[in-house]
């Protein structure tokens, strides 16, 4: 069949939830029996999110081939647990690249270069490219940022270009907005929205449903009101409550009609009925009063928790798991150095130290780790937080009092952390890390294997620095176990602690592999032996 694109723009303000209402379509789509893709085109002009700080973007999500992506991919992945790939995902910068080293190369023959048509042409191949490469019969899009930023505008020019080139019959525009309250009165404006349509419509694109996001219920009236306002049928104009359960949005949208809304205007039919119980399962069990486990999470940008988004769902479906509520306690590192925030962390039932780059905050880690091995505190390091459980490791069991990574301290006597030396050479930040999925050998009896089952698994990575395998005799001397290697033994890649009810830390991210309905292993023995603790 030919592929049919749905394509998605945001009004108003950012983050007004348009990746978790592309996700949970993408997932309505592929429970009627269509292989779904999904695309974000980002605006910014780094090449990837990679070499951004969490605070301005988020965290960075990775992909199993390496690709640093947009966190919407996250959503993507969780909600239609389809594996994606770096076609899922590119930017302004990487158009611009490609496009000016065509030219450098000469492939433009001398003409001269434009917006209009060679960034729009590079926009509509990778778009191509993406619906080739995957197979897709309904492809969806997400357009990073505000319909009005002057960066997005090529990206919808093409857009409207692309609705010409496969036909109006094939496209399905869908703007995601925001209908503010006032505070004095309560009442709900649609103003805004009449204006981010009216900017979408000054560049030729007329949305064919309007997704109308709102604190508090928006009345039927209201729905009529922005139909006839930004001339769309009144059954197009979807009101959405913000859900208290992230994962129950596919069931609002499923109970609104989107699903059959969008084939009907794609002129297709579901081939199956979808089976939405197991989400409502879910979300069930999510609203269901539990006992709680306190986590604190110690990291380095915890004032915008977005920047650790798929930890945090990793942690709710692992205490789903469990039959527990989890209360993330937020505490930045560099406060426990400045003696700060400790009374948090005393009074969790677990501990978990994210990853981050950069010497600040560090010693507030490696604190974290100290106080998780020393009061048998379940604790479990990720990347970063596996390094800072190495370095606790050197120098208060083996004496090192030097003990550092190489990446903090470069002079340091005891780089129990190290460049990989294969990186010593690189002086480029963009993409030079050990990225993506890695095969990992589990270490028989250890916690690690216990709680995977099985004796191989693959893991994604982002990081630059490596366990020193000159210290490695000496660790197991003293208690450390490496329990997760590479298959020729070279790299450590799961590090845990023989007297201990739960102290293991992975050098990969296993957050990103995280799913509602399969939650992660390590995540789901930290929550088993936090509810454990918290019994006691």
């Amino acid at each position: 069949m030919t592929t049919k694109y749905l394509f998605f723009t945001g009004g108003v303000v950012s983050s007004v939830g348009k990746g978790v209402t592309a996700a949970a379509m993408g997932l309505l789509l592929k429970e009627r029996g269509f292989n779904v893709a999904v695309q974000k085109l980002d605006p910014y002009i780094n090449v990837d999110p990679g070499t951004m700080s969490p605070y301005q973007h988020g965290e960075v999500y990775v992909l199993d081939d390496g690709a640093e992506t947009d966190l919407d991919l996250g959503h993507y992945e969780r909600f239609i647990d389809n594996r994606l790939t770096r076609v899922s995902n590119f930017t302004t910068g990487q158009v611009y690249a490609e496009t000016i080293a065509k030219e450098r190369r000469g492939d433009f023959l001398g003409g001269t270069i434009q917006v209009i048509p060679h960034i729009t042409n590079e926009i509509k191949r990778r778009i191509g490219l993406a619906a080739k490469e995957t197979g897709a019969e309904i492809m969806i899009l997400e357009v990073g940022g505000t319909v009005g930023d002057i960066e997005s505008q090529p990206f919808l020019e093409a857009l409207r270009q692309l609705r010409n080139e496969v036909g109006r019959e094939n496209c399905l525009f869908v703007h995601v907005t925001w209908l503010p309250t006032i505070g004095a009165t309560g009442e709900i404006k649609t103003k805004p929205t009449q204006h981010s349509v009216a900017a979408l419509r000054s560049i030729g694109i007329s949305p064919n449903i309007i997704i109308a996001r709102a604190d508090q219920d928006v009345d039927k009236g209201l729905c009529e009101k922005i139909a006839l306002f930004c001339d769309v049928e009144k059954d197009s104009v979807i009101p959405m409550k913000t859900a208290d359960v992230l994962y129950e949005v596919p069931l609002l949208l499923e109970k609104l009609g989107v699903g059959e809304l969008v084939l009907g205007k794609l002129g297709l039919e579901a081939r199956r009925k979808p089976n939405m119980r197991p989400w409502k399962k879910l979300v069930d069990d999510v609203r269901k009063p539990k006992p709680t486990v306190k986590v604190a999470l110690v990291g380095k940008y915890v004032e915008l928790q977005d920047a650790y988004m798929s930890v945090r769902e990793a942690l709710k479906h692992a205490a789903l798991a469990n039959g527990v509520e989890v209360e993330i306690n937020w505490v930045h590192s560099a406060d426990l150095e400045k003696d700060k925030g400790w009374d948090i962390v005393k009074k969790s039932d677990a501990v978990l130290v994210p990853g981050g780059f950069g010497s600040r905050g560090i010693e507030g880690k490696v604190m974290a780790a100290r106080f998780a091995r020393e009061n048998k505190v379940p604790y479990l390091g990720l990347c970063l937080g596996m390094q800072v459980m190495c370095i606790d490791f050197a120098r208060h069991v083996l004496d090192l009092e030097e003990a550092n990574s190489s990446e903090f301290d470069r002079g340091t006597e005891h780089p129990v952390i190290d460049l990989m030396i294969d990186q010593r050479s690189i002086t480029d930040m963009g993409g030079t890390m050990r990225l993506g999925l890695y095969p990992c050998l589990l270490q028989k009896g250890t916690k690690a294997a216990t709680v995977y089952g099985v004796a191989k698994v693959d893991e994604r990575h982002r990081h630059r620095f490596e366990f020193n395998n000159s210290y490695r005799a000496d660790f197991e001397k003293r208690g450390m176990i490496f329990s997760g290697l590479s298959p020729d033994n070279r790299l450590v890649e799961i590090v845990e602690l023989a007297d201990h009810p739960y102290m293991v830390a992975s050098q990969f991210h296993p957050e990103f592999l995280s799913r509602p309905m399969r939650p992660h292993p390590l995540f789901v023995g930290l929550l088993k032996a936090a509810k454990e603790r918290a019994k006691k």
